[in-house]
């Protein structure tokens, strides 16, 4: 046994000093640039804007001052509900020369709602099984314009 652990002890000790002997060098990428100027034209200017802003978005601001009675009740009842992930909008557009509500809800198979100025469902432009609605509006994607985002579940 005392014959084992000594051949155990010097092979080990010969494989640490043997490898740290290999001439292993870390090489990290400090050339300097090919002109020798760090602020050189080694790196093109950029040939287009960013696509991605990390800076923190702003407070979305909201159109408060045209909400109707039965829509603020509605997001009050959005309000007394667990957050939705997605989290629950409400956009108005103009569709066929008229002012629309559309809602979307949060995930999996929920229908989203279109409704008119007055508050009636007109239609579900998106959603359930199809992930295409109800089919009543098929058109409602391309013809609307005029998009205003009117709340937006802030939890």
């Amino acid at each position: 046994m005392r014959l084992f652990l000594s051949v155990a002890v010097t092979s080990l000790a010969v494989f640490l000093s043997t490898a740290c002997n290999r001439g292993v060098t870390v090489n990290t990428p400090t050339d300097p640039p090919v002109t020798g100027n760090v602020n050189g034209t080694d790196t093109p200017n950029p040939t287009s804007t960013n696509t991605t802003d990390l800076r923190p978005p702003r407070a979305t601001a909201f159109d408060t001052t045209s909400r109707p009675g039965w829509l603020e009740a509605r997001i009050q009842s959005h309000l007394a509900e667990p957050k939705q992930n997605p989290a629950v909008q409400v956009s108005r557009y103009l569709y066929k020369g008229k002012v629309v509500y559309y809602e979307t809800l949060g995930c999996c198979d929920q229908f989203s709602n279109l409704y008119d100025a007055k508050g009636k469902l007109i239609c579900h432009p998106e959603g359930g099984l199809t992930g295409r609605g109800d089919g009543q509006c098929p058109d409602f994607d391309k013809n609307k314009t005029g998009e205003l985002l009117v709340w937006r579940d802030p939890r």
